[in-house]
């Protein structure tokens, strides 16, 4: 806050804290804001839920749910979160306009740039599972056999990377309409939804059971808030999902393939030293960001479709 304050002074704004609940400003701010938290806190109280679940299990099941988890919302906070907090003004600014096409094109290309960063970090974490955990985390108490535990749940938690970062960017939506009540009704469907599937998953999967459940969650949640953006006009697709969706698709069979191959198995991983894991996961890790560069190329995925500037066509 310090470090701004002397760039409001360069554009003659004077901060002049007051305190008034009766403005009209104030007071649409504190009615928006209820639901806004709780919408944006689905995620973590649905963490909150899993630990509770997690409890009841073997000792290690919690700090195996929660290392996975710390990797799965990595790809989730660096790029679910940055594509939602840059189209939102955008998606403001279209909406008081009355530009209904623009707003639906922000939309679009937000939905589209987060399934081609989503789907291939589902594809990374889920097949290099084990080599991450075991890079990352394998010393101390942490061993092989939690290596092996926690790539479940992360391969679990793998299948919930898009449709999270789907969530951000569809709710992100409804918020610039200032419609917040849709995406809490949702929001709580997905909790409930959570919640049934912990108790049935459990048993049978233990801790991936957990994060399975938290990814299908999530999976409803981003399916109810495209189909009510639907029904309420605020998003027509755009031709060429079919021939973006082959794209995609073949980019990711092919980087999963190459992945596959190129890790090996896991407990090969277990057993190296430290140094051979840290070369060989960031080996694996260039690898797979030029092969899926040249992949999208190769299927005809040029920069210029990536650009935001709403005509563009991906």
């Amino acid at each position: 806050m310090l470090f701004q304050l002397p760039f409001l002074g360069g554009i003659q704004f004077k901060l002049r804290p007051k305190i008034n609940f009766k403005d009209p400003g104030v007071r649409r701010v504190l009615k928006l804001m209820v639901p806004a938290l709780f919408g944006v806190s689905v995620g973590q109280i649905n963490l909150l839920v899993d630990t509770i679940f997690v409890s009841l299990l073997v000792v290690g099941s919690p700090s195996w749910l929660y290392y996975s988890d710390r990797l799965m919302e990595f790809p989730l906070g660096v790029f679910g979160v940055a594509i939602s907090t840059v189209i939102l003004p955008h998606l403001s600014r279209h909406h008081a306009t009355n530009s209904k096409q623009a707003f639906s094109l922000t939309i679009d290309w937000a939905l589209r740039a987060v399934l081609l960063v989503g789907v291939p970090a589902a594809v990374v974490l889920a097949v290099l599972s084990g080599p991450m955990l075991s890079t990352l985390f394998q010393h101390g108490t942490f061993n092989g056999f939690a290596v092996t535990q926690a790539s479940k749940s992360l391969t679990a938690f793998a299948i919930g990377i898009a449709p999270f970062m789907l969530v951000k960017v569809l709710a992100a939506g409804f918020y610039a309409k200032h419609d917040l009540k849709t995406p809490v009704k949702i929001g709580v469907v997905a909790m409930v939804t959570n919640t049934i599937l912990n108790a049935s998953l459990i048993w049978s999967l233990a801790h991936a059971g957990i994060a399975l459940s938290t990814s299908l969650a999530a999976l409803v949640n981003a399916g109810f808030l495209f189909y009510f953006l639907r029904k309420h006009g605020l998003y027509q697709p755009r031709e060429g999902w079919g021939v973006f969706a082959a794209r995609l698709i073949f980019a990711n069979i092919l980087l999963g393939i190459a992945l596959w191959y190129g890790a090996g198995d896991v407990n090969t991983w277990i057993t190296q030293t430290a140094v051979w894991r840290i070369l060989h996961l960031s080996f694996l890790s260039v690898m797979a960001l030029l092969l899926y560069g040249a992949l999208l190329y190769s299927s005809g995925i040029r920069i210029h479709h990536l650009m935001m500037p709403e005509k563009s066509l991906l």
